[in-house]
């Protein structure tokens, strides 16, 4: 989104914004508009468990197929719902203008909020022996990235999708480290950060800077916490 100076109807100048695309058609912004519903901050780190528990034939091997679903209902619970019921909550006591949080403003609570629930899943698990050390430095990484999301909200409304396909890309990637046959789930994130980051930049208001922005803090945080997730 630029900003250009302009004069209005009463000779006053005033700040302009004009997005930085070219407006698309109706059906491309359609399909943005459900890819970025798809792949919500909120979904994203379900994703990520679900591949970690399901997929992925290391980190939850020693795990029974009832405590792989409790973990997963674990990390829904806090990374999903509670999420969600807060906004709601907010909305409704109308701390919030919008569910969609739009403005920098409306930010601030839920940022705060999800931080609190972020911070708790990765200390209970990190309190439980038996958990896979990939899962509990993913929360840290969460964690810092609403840390860090808050603190870059003071002074630019930074893309939330791009700052979950930051951790998300770089969490795939980490895991491949330690893995063989990775390049094809590798490439799928890939994909998937490319056409969400895009999505956002079709469907929102978001600057390009903003979303950038975003993917570099997702990056940033998960780097920082594969290296300190699990002291």
């Amino acid at each position: 989104m630029s900003v250009r100076l302009a004069v209005n109807k009463e000779n006053q100048l005033q700040e302009i914004s004009e997005p930085d695309l070219v407006k698309q058609p109706v059906i491309l912004r359609w399909i943005a508009k459900v890819i970025s519903f798809i792949f919500h901050p909120v979904f994203v780190p379900i994703y990520v468990i679900s591949f970690m528990v399901y997929i992925d034939p290391y980190i939850f091997a020693g795990f029974s197929m009832w405590n792989k679903s409790i973990a997963l209902i674990q990390a829904f619970v806090m990374f999903t719902f509670f999420p969600v019921v807060t906004v709601l909550l907010l909305k409704a006591l109308k701390f919030v203008n919008t569910v969609y949080l739009e403005t920098q403003k409306d930010r601030i609570i839920p940022y705060i909020a999800c931080g609190i629930w972020y911070f708790w899943v990765w200390y209970v698990w990190h309190n439980l022996p038996e958990y896979p050390a990939a899962a509990i430095k993913f929360a840290m990484a969460i964690f810092i990235a609403s840390s860090l999301g808050l603190m870059v909200n003071i002074y630019m409304k930074v893309s939330m999708h791009a700052i979950s396909m930051g951790v998300m890309l770089t969490c795939i990637i980490t895991l491949g480290f330690d893995s063989t046959g990775f390049g094809v789930y590798i490439a799928v994130a890939l994909l998937i950060a490319g056409l969400v980051c895009t999505a956002r930049l079709i469907a929102s208001n978001h600057a390009q800077k903003e979303i950038y922005t975003g993917l570099i803090i997702g990056i940033l945080s998960q780097i920082i916490g594969t290296s300190i997730g699990n002291f």
